[in-house]
This record gives C-alpha cells, structure tokens and sequence, in this order.
C-alpha cells in the first residue's frame, strides 16, 4: 500500500500540469502499474494523495460464547432447520426446554438469543452445520 501511495504522490503532481493528451497517457499508465480501475485511477491522480486512512474494523461480537452454546442446542433440539424457521420457534421452544428442565439459561442470554436475527443465526450456525456435515460423510 506505501508503494501506490509514493507512486500516486509523484505522479498527481505530474498528471495535474499536463496536457490532456500527456494526462491520458499517465493515466493508462498509473492504472496498469496500480490495478486500480481507470476510473478510480483518474479520482485519485486528480485530488492526489489523501492524509486520511481509515482504520481497519474491529470484530464486534455482539453474542458470547454463551448464547452461540445455547442457540447450538435449541437448533439440535429443533432437528437443525434453517436461520429463517429457526428464529420464528426460538421463544417458544426455548422456553419449553427452560421449562422442562432441558435447558438452564440466564437472562441475559435468554434476551440475546431472542434478539438474535435469522442472518446472524446462520452464520453462528455455520461452523457448527460444516462439522455435522463432515460427520454424515464419513
């Protein structure tokens, strides 16, 4: 990433005094060397280098390992369905198991797991249905 940024420093400052026909030449030129889209390429040689970069994203996890334990074992209890029917019998068969003794969850893990959407389901799910799968294979 330094390197395009000290290409980009030297070569704005040329692609800005030039010519339009010097200016599309430096422009092929900057987007075969960089990658960068042509279009892409032309934004940046034009406003030249910026000082802001923005800093990766942290991983927010919003659920623990607590609430990903307990949705594990409402979906096996549930004959593992999909995210989508999944979220839709989550309040009533939780609170059955609850009821009946088959499940021990605090509140605050009872909440996050109600709370939790069908896409966010899928993809706490995910690594758990790729291990069951491997298992049926063999």
């Amino acid at each position: 990433m330094t390197t395009r940024d000290e290409l980009l420093r030297t070569v704005s400052q040329r692609y800005r005094g030039s010519s339009r026909g010097e200016k599309s030449r430096i422009l092929e030129e900057f987007a075969v060397t960089t990658g960068y889209h042509r279009k892409h390429a032309m934004r940046l040689l034009r406003t030249g280098p910026s000082d802001k970069r923005s800093a990766p994203r942290l991983s927010r996890r919003i659920y623990g390992a607590a609430v990903r334990e307990a949705l594990i074992v409402v979906w096996e209890a549930s004959d593992r369905v999909c995210g989508k029917r999944l979220k839709a019998i989550i309040p009533t068969l939780a609170g059955a198991m609850q009821h009946y003794g088959h499940l021990a969850l605090a509140p605050e893990v009872h909440g996050s797991l109600l709370k939790m959407s069908a896409a966010t389901i899928d993809r706490v799910l995910a690594a758990q249905r790729e291990r069951c799968g491997r298992r049926r294979r063999r």
